[in-house]
């Protein structure tokens, strides 16, 4: 299991990333890792707004469907259109090219919340020994 230094996490296992002005958002290895193969992705719209700790997705797969939830508020402005066609891709490259959302973070003070690689790890550990 990967767990990137360079994100940070929410405790539901969604990560963020800083862009320039922007933050893309996704799900961890950990959390593709347990859903397996993922086979649909349902995603907010562009310009919608998002809150932090809601819930503003759905990822299925074919163990089961699981709620995704937003490690920090803001409006999306982009969606990662290849998931529509491809969603194993959030399988195959979840810190990378299986992006779900980017979003226009509307309180960037949200960032200092959100977990670092060392405490993320310590919550999968934590999940795993249950």
């Amino acid at each position: 299991m990967k767990i990137d230094p360079n994100v940070r996490y929410s405790e539901s296992h969604e990560w963020a990333r800083q862009a320039d002005d922007l933050i893309i958002i996704g799900i961890s290895d950990y959390a593709q890792s347990t859903l397996s193969d993922i086979v649909y992705i349902e995603l907010p719209e562009v310009g919608d707004e998002i809150a932090k700790g809601e819930q503003f997705g759905v990822v299925e797969s074919v163990k089961a469907a699981a709620d995704v939830y937003a490690p920090m508020s803001g409006e999306v402005v982009a969606i990662n259109e290849a998931l529509e066609d491809q969603p194993e891709l959030v399988n195959e490259d979840a810190f990378g090219e299986g992006w779900l959302l980017k979003i226009q973070p509307s309180d960037p003070g949200e960032w200092e919340s959100l977990l670092d690689a060392e405490a993320y790890k310590k919550v999968v550990e934590a999940e795993e020994a249950h």
